[in-house]
């Protein structure tokens, strides 16, 4: 019996708004996908804005690989998850996002439902996402053909449900079966706990409970199509949510996603991988492992997990997580690349010179502009501030000391030698991968010529 696969991805989710890091759960489908597959503690996206991370997943190459700098479109040379796929007789859909995907062609959809538009409320109705992936999976129910759907929720990405910002926008607030109030929430501890702050995280979790009502529906809509027993459900965001710090960014809430895939009568339920990471250009070479799909593994930036997806040891350590950041959603350039660990992480800013001022999505909304008026009266917030919009040439942090970044610990002679090493990592991926920016890096961090910045910070 042919093995179909459905992938399902949510939109500017952080890690750590699942349930199984937190007391009270505000995903109860996706906590129950957990204890039904294999949970990766330590997975990434290597890219941490939404077109670009998903072209890194479908084609396993970084954006310098597959010509998608920013939100171009990937290189017509390059093949996707889909070509190989129907090149096997797969039939192709995808649910919402069409657009971060292209060009459109090189994807080989066989069906295509867009949701966001007013027809659709934008995404925004869970019942709508039962109903397609109702009507794609009748659609294939009497073909002998396997399938590749890919359905992506528009939650919990800006607006968020209640906002002033959602209400300039779509012209209405919409619709949420549960709405969480500020005093409810817990503040990420890379941000302030200041009421604005708090307001708006309350918002986002309104729509990450949203998301996770629609990834319920399409799961439902999977199990009432009797597909579910032969069908690989792999379930991810596609990067951290869309705050200072977070989004658009190398840190650890940038990049680090939920990763769940569950594969009936291979893989265990209530798995969890605390060894491994993994990170979205593996994705595709191991899609192509389990369906037998030949290919060169010289091609990809990413190699396969499926020894660790059968409990078998892999020979070639999975110990870190390489990143990048090249424009925001304005086609700005802020040059970012970094090497992750589970202990430590290594950020290299190239555009860092103590006078550009970044700029990015998660300034529209309440958290940033209180940040900018808390920082008025309070030193330690107007670091931050300054921090997210100048930054530092080179940033180092201990994850286990200090989990929410706040310490950059990259003048710290203490850490001296561990940093020299974090550089190496970050050097050699850089040259195996052919980045442009590896002169700069070179010139800039390696061999004593790291570069400070000019006193902003």
């Amino acid at each position: 019996m042919n093995t179909n696969i459905l992938f399902i991805t949510v939109d500017d989710m952080n890690y750590d708004s699942i349930g199984l890091y937190n007391e009270k759960s505000i995903t109860p489908n996706i906590d129950k996908l957990l204890k039904e597959g294999l949970f990766f503690k330590h997975a990434h996206v290597n890219v941490s804005v939404c077109q670009p991370s998903r072209q890194c997943i479908m084609t396993g190459k970084y954006p310098h690989n597959n010509g998608s700098h920013g939100f171009s479109p990937i290189s017509h040379s390059v093949n996707t998850l889909q070509e190989l796929l129907l090149e096997k007789g797969y039939i192709n859909g995808i649910i919402s996002k069409v657009g971060h995907l292209a060009p459109i062609h090189k994807y080989c959809w066989d069906y295509i439902k867009e949701f966001n538009n007013k027809k659709y409320y934008w995404g925004r109705k869970p019942e709508y996402y039962y109903q397609c992936s109702k009507e794609f999976f009748d659609r294939v129910k009497n073909q002998e053909q396997p399938f590749f759907l890919m359905v992506n929720s528009n939650d919990p990405h800006r607006p968020f449900a209640g906002s002033q910002q959602e209400l300039d926008k779509f012209g209405v607030n919409t619709e949420a079966s549960r709405t969480w109030e500020s005093e409810e929430v817990e503040v990420p501890g890379f941000l302030p706990d200041i009421p604005d702050v708090r307001k708006e995280i309350a918002q986002y979790c309104t729509s990450v409970h949203r998301a996770d009502q629609s990834i319920g529906c399409v799961l439902q809509a999977l199990d009432e199509s009797g597909f579910a027993d032969n069908t690989i459900v792999m379930f991810l965001s596609d990067n951290g949510m869309a705050f200072p710090f977070a989004k658009t960014n190398c840190y650890l809430n940038s990049t680090k996603t939920p990763l769940i895939i569950k594969w009936p009568n291979i893989i265990e339920p209530e798995s969890v991988d605390e060894d491994n990471i993994v990170t979205g250009v593996d994705i595709m070479p191991t899609i192509l492992d389990i369906m037998d799909i030949p290919y060169n593994e010289k091609d990809y930036d990413g190699r396969s997990f499926m020894n660790v997806l059968l409990g078998k040891n892999d020979e070639r350590k999975r110990d870190k997580a390489f990143t990048l950041f090249n424009a925001n959603f304005k086609r700005m350039n802020f040059e970012m690349r970094s090497v992750l660990t589970k202990k430590y992480g290594y950020i290299f800013n190239e555009w860092s010179d103590g006078e550009s001022r970044f700029f990015n999505e998660s300034m529209s909304g309440l958290t940033f502009k209180a940040m900018e008026r808390e920082g008025q009266n309070n030193p330690d917030v107007d670091q931050r501030v300054k921090m997210f919009l100048y930054r530092e040439k080179e940033e180092f942090y201990n994850f286990e000391n200090d989990p929410n970044g706040l310490v950059n610990l990259i003048n710290d002679e203490t850490y001296k030698n561990i940093i020299d090493e974090y550089k190496n990592f970050l050097y050699e991926d850089m040259k195996r991968s052919n980045d442009p920016r590896l002169k700069a890096f070179e010139s800039m961090c390696i061999a004593g010529n790291s570069t400070p910045s000019k006193g902003r910070i």
